[in-house]
């Protein structure tokens, strides 16, 4: 199977909009029950991202057959509440958010260096962006270059005036331009550091004892400049709640240079493995992540 991602948020503009509207003036808690009684059903009938889930949750969470089942399920409609809970931000709805680790993120904001600030395809980052305030320095946050316009347009509403500021990643790679401005300028650049897109360089890692490939740049961009790194996951932890999870990512920045992006993708991926051991329904990333599971879809 493919691990192109289409990169963009279902429906169109004109569905996107009136959830929106609706959500204005309607309890979230509706459209959820909407999402998972019609439309994650079929979802999971039609869509091959239930095999894909049900392998994590068999292989790489050593769930049992009906828990594994059970989880899938939960990990489509969670998914969707996440994606439900973008917009009801939108539409100026707010969620109780909680924040572990906040020091580190107002540490590296109060320097006058730059820090790079790395995500998962875990939880609903995107939220993180509404509650950690950059009000000392510039986040830029790297997103999708073909995402919807009603998407873009509600990001743009939310990050106004927070001091955030989106690059787009581009076919033609000028992103890395921007993103090298920005952080020459002394500024916050957040990236995803677990899919691989644009550039093919990767690294091997292993995460819940699988092998797995996730991208070089965010770790070869933070060890060439001695940037501070630290991670953020914003997992959902109710209806209307979120935590979000700040850690500190240390690196021996006087070692070889291979041995530094070593050392951080190393203490990326046992974050993302603690989060994963917490909430194990709340993984997004809907290819064939792991080499072995990879060669099993293709037995």
């Amino acid at each position: 199977m493919s691990k192109e991602w289409a990169g963009t948020t279902y429906g169109n503009g004109w569905m996107h909009k009136w959830l929106i509207r609706m959500l204005r003036v309607i309890d979230v808690r509706i459209i959820y029950a909407f999402t998972s009684v019609f439309v994650i059903p079929v979802c999971l009938i039609v869509n091959p991202s239930r095999r894909i889930i049900y392998r994590y949750m068999r292989q790489r969470q050593r769930f049992g057959r009906l828990k594994s089942a059970w989880l899938t399920y939960r990990n489509h409609c969670i998914f969707g509440q996440a994606v439900i809970d973008k917009f009801a931000m939108y539409a100026g709805k707010r969620f109780k958010i909680e924040i572990d680790g906040i020091e580190h993120f107002r540490k590296l904001s109060s320097q006058p260096e730059a820090f790079v600030q790395l995500s998962a395809h875990i939880g609903n980052y995107e939220l993180a962006g509404y509650s950690l305030k950059a009000d000392l320095k510039p986040l830029n946050a790297l997103v999708f270059y073909g995402e919807k316009e009603s998407v873009m347009q509600g990001r743009e509403s939310m990050f106004v005036d927070k001091n955030i500021r989106m690059i787009a990643v581009r076919p033609d790679m000028s992103h890395l331009f921007a993103i090298n401005a920005a952080l020459s300028e002394g500024e916050t650049v957040s990236l995803p550091a677990d899919r691989i897109f644009g550039s093919e360089k990767s690294l091997e890692v292993e995460l819940l004892d699988a092998k797995a490939k996730i991208p070089l740049g965010p770790f070869s961009l933070a060890t060439m400049r001695g940037l501070d790194v630290i991670t953020v996951n914003v997992m959902k932890n109710g209806t209307r709640r979120y935590k979000i999870y700040v850690t500190r990512l240390e690196y021996d920045k006087s070692a070889h240079r291979n041995e530094q992006i070593s050392q951080l993708s190393k203490h990326y991926i046992a974050e993302l493995e603690r989060m994963l051991k917490m909430y194990p329904e709340q993984w997004y990333n809907y290819f064939e992540f792991w080499q072995d599971d990879e060669a099993t879809s293709h037995d």
